[in-house]
């Protein structure tokens, strides 16, 4: 039919699936504003789609199946107020410290899948694997073309800011961040307290320009309490 070979030559799949559907007792005004209301639900759901493929999240979480009272002094009501995603709109940073196993990863997780329905693009990683990344770029003369791809995303998460020293990749990722300053938002997961990161990066005056530049306009939560993984190990030995 003429309608539908127009609706696919011009890729509109939401108006496709309403006329096919749409009843014929409609004023040809409302059934026209019902036919646009459905293609804008399908191209916003296809767009959410895309951005949580985007995202990358190595699993899915979310922030009502945390348990904020197993860690009674992390301030809960402050932490789900980010879940609007405001604070990526403003280039704010997020930054989960506290020890393993306390649920940074979570809530990082949680909050992206947050940003996501809001609209923005969020990508996940490691703090290694970007630090790798960003070092091969540098090494083939890409670093300013990969710095500058980062900008489609409003919020990078990099998680497991450790133990392990990044080497040579520590300045570009130094970089990195220094990109994004005042531009876009990051969120760090890290079981380091702030004096302890020259050990990671190697260089204690990159460290200093990277924690100013990090915590000028940040959110920072930290997380004191017992390992999840522990407290559900230990569990199981009693119960065993």
């Amino acid at each position: 039919m003429a309608v539908e070979r127009l609706c696919r030559d011009l890729r509109l799949p939401g108006v496709l699936s309403d006329y096919r559907h749409g009843g014929a007792d409609m004023s040809p005004g409302d059934d026209l504003r019902e036919s646009l209301e459905a293609e804008s639900a399908s191209r916003r759901e296809k767009r959410l789609r895309n951005l949580l493929k985007s995202a990358r999240l190595p699993y899915a979480r979310s922030l009502s199946d945390y348990d904020f009272l197993r860690l009674p002094s992390l301030p809960k009501d402050k932490l789900l107020s980010l879940a609007d995603g405001g604070f990526v709109g403003r280039g704010e940073n997020l930054v989960l410290l506290g020890s393993s196993g306390t649920g940074k990863t979570h809530i990082a997780i949680g909050l992206a899948a947050c940003c996501v329905a809001a609209g923005c693009s969020v990508r996940f990683t490691t703090a290694l694997t970007l630090a790798q990344e960003l070092l091969l770029a540098q090494d083939e003369h890409r670093l300013p073309k990969v710095l500058k791809s980062s900008d489609r995303y409003d919020l990078v998460i990099v998680d497991e800011r450790g133990y392990l020293g990044l080497g040579p990749g520590g300045a570009p990722l130094f970089q990195f961040f220094a990109d994004r300053y005042e531009r876009k938002s990051v969120c760090i997961t890290t079981n380091l307290e702030f004096g302890r990161w020259p050990e990671v990066f190697g260089d204690a005056t990159l460290t200093e320009a990277l924690l100013d530049r990090l915590t000028h306009h940040a959110h920072i939560f930290v997380f004191k309490g017992e390992s999840y993984r522990f407290a559900q190990r230990s569990t199981k030995e009693l119960n065993a």
